[in-house]
């Protein structure tokens, strides 16, 4: 395969998952990643095009947690337009639907994404860099508009509706990354011919990676067991194995109180759940028992949120000691940080989104409620694999999620979904668009699990 320049990497930043799976990715562009929706140039018509499509998402999201009908207005104006259908029984799906045609008709008569790939393609026009990107319109746009180097999609859930495919897939020449076997299987269906399609894994950052052999999954899980099995009955279960596999990364006890992540999504749709759940838990924080950081992402007005919310609930002098706010001015700082924080993380509520995924680090997850058909598949996913569990009323979390801990089963989610979800994605992406085999270690074969 011939070796090419660096790629264009190209994301959207409507919520964080597409964003998310590009900043694992920036080592194939040079740490560069050119937003669709938003760059540097982009024309009046596109930017208002896109605006109006993310508006309306993140409203209607936002709906979701008032009672009765937040949910009843989602599924109405938002997800019954990207339902994923039922896998079974298997068949041709190839038929494009109603959203996948809206999309067709804003590349092919609106001229969205004209203009990016026009941008992009003079660049290296001598030797045309792969165009690698985390949502679907951009690779239809430079299909479409004939960018003269491969193009490739990077699926970003557990499973994907029609308009993830082309409109003529048999014929189209996009190539997916897929990040589990569904998704590859889901893409036949549709009518993908199975040679543009790789079973990859999702993208994960390196830096909590380390490597093929995964020494900084290895560091951080062999601590994180300790921190969720604190009376030993999985790692007594277990010596032996965990001995073999993490070497001198095994911890025999705790060197930290367990600490929860909440990840708030995009549209801050989540953030009057993790202020219920530090209102349960706020004794064993003040007895620095637990600790939790909340994620407002790039959100100041969930920032301020949070904030007052804690300090109403008497945890205004936590703040920055057993409870911590992830806040960052910019998309790139807050996913540096995140990465940072999931280090330290031992258990990760959030809705099932990409970060269900995270599982594969050995990072038990606790799903809240989903948003959107994908999220059902991902959860659906999280608990095949054993790395996740839906939650229970955050209002008692201070005793049902105690339990968890003191029991083990937080710990035993941890190795399932180290063990069962894959690691590597971002390292098996590279390889394939470089057309370099993985140095030092040969990575395990992905089961096609579906």
């Amino acid at each position: 395969m011939a070796m090419h320049a660096r790629s264009h990497l190209v994301a959207v930043d409507m919520g964080y998952g597409h964003e998310r799976a590009a900043y694992a990715l920036r080592d194939l562009s040079g740490g560069a990643i050119t937003i669709a929706n938003n760059y540097d140039g982009i024309p009046e018509h596109d930017r208002t095009i896109w605006q109006q499509g993310r508006t309306y998402y993140e409203t209607i999201s936002r709906m979701q947690p008032l009672p009765v009908i937040g949910k009843a207005i989602f599924e109405t104006f938002v997800d019954q337009f990207q339902e994923i259908d039922p896998f079974y029984p298997r068949r041709d799906l190839s038929r494009p639907s109603l959203q996948l045609r809206q999309i067709w008709y804003s590349v092919t008569k609106q001229g969205i994404g004209r203009h990016l790939v026009e941008q992009l393609r003079k660049v290296h026009s001598d030797n045309p860099p792969p165009f690698v990107t985390t949502f679907f319109l951009p690779a239809f746009a430079a299909e479409y508009y004939d960018y003269p180097g491969d193009i490739y999609v990077v699926a970003c859930d557990a499973d994907v509706a029609r308009v993830w495919a082309p409109l003529n897939p048999k014929k189209s020449r996009i190539k997916y990354f897929a990040p589990n076997g569904r998704v590859l299987e889901r893409l036949r269906l549709y009518g993908v011919r199975r040679e543009q399609i790789y079973l990859t894994g999702f993208p994960l950052p390196k830096e909590l990676i380390g490597g093929p052999r995964a020494e900084i999954v290895k560091h951080d899980l062999g601590t994180r067991l300790a921190v969720l099995d604190p009376n030993k009955y999985l790692r007594s279960r277990y010596h032996a194995t965990f001995g073999r596999h993490f070497g001198r990364h095994f911890h025999d006890g705790a060197v930290r109180p367990p600490t929860i992540t909440f990840a708030v999504g995009g549209a801050g749709a989540q953030k009057r759940l993790a202020v219920d759940l530090a209102k349960s838990i706020r004794g064993r924080l003040r007895r620095d028992e637990l600790r939790l950081q909340l994620v407002a992402g790039t959100r100041r007005d969930v920032l301020r949120y949070f904030t007052q919310q804690l300090r109403a609930i008497g945890l205004g002098d936590a703040i920055g000691k057993s409870v911590q706010i992830l806040f960052a001015a910019n998309r790139p700082e807050y996913f540096s940080a995140f990465s940072r924080a999931m280090r330290e993380t031992d258990i990760l509520w959030t809705k099932p989104s990409e970060l269900s995924f995270y599982t594969g680090l050995g990072i038990p997850i606790i799903m809240a409620e989903p948003i959107g058909s994908q999220e059902y598949f991902n959860r659906e996913w999280l608990r095949q694999v054993g790395g996740g569990v839906d939650q229970l009323d955050p209002r008692y979390a201070d005793e049902w999620l105690w339990d968890w801990i003191q029991s083990g089963a937080l710990a035993r989610m941890a190795w399932s979904g180290y063990i069962e979800a894959p690691t590597h994605g971002t390292y098996r992406i590279e390889s394939i668009i470089r057309g370099k085999p993985i140095a030092e270690a040969e990575l395990e074969t992905l089961p096609l699990v579906v």
